[in-house]
């Protein structure tokens, strides 16, 4: 029974601690003045930002048209792709197994 008291203590902590947590992101961050010096940066960083968010958005579809591909290879070969994960699976046991 003082386990059960114990258990429902810490979970009512783990909910304080989640909904502070969606409180904090959810309310804005704190604005601060700016100088025109310090205007320039922000623009930069938006550039680079934006540079950054592009070369991401590239590497996710390569990523997944590679995943795609693999997958219409796996179905049209689906024998020589198991034996293929094996023999792999197999060399992979045998180099962990010898340290």
């Amino acid at each position: 029974m003082t386990a059960d008291v114990v258990v429902s203590r810490e979970l009512k902590s783990l909910q304080d601690e989640l909904s502070a947590g969606q409180r904090e992101r959810s309310a804005p961050p704190p604005v601060a003045p700016m100088s025109l010096a310090d205007s320039a940066a922000p623009l930069e960083d938006n550039v680079e930002e934006h540079e950054l968010s592009g070369h991401l958005r590239e590497l996710v579809n390569e990523v997944r048209s590679f995943f795609e591909e693999t997958e219409k290879g796996i179905a049209a070969h689906p024998t020589q792709s198991v034996v293929g994960a094996l023999v792999v699976g197999i060399l992979i046991g045998r180099l962990l197994g010898r340290r």
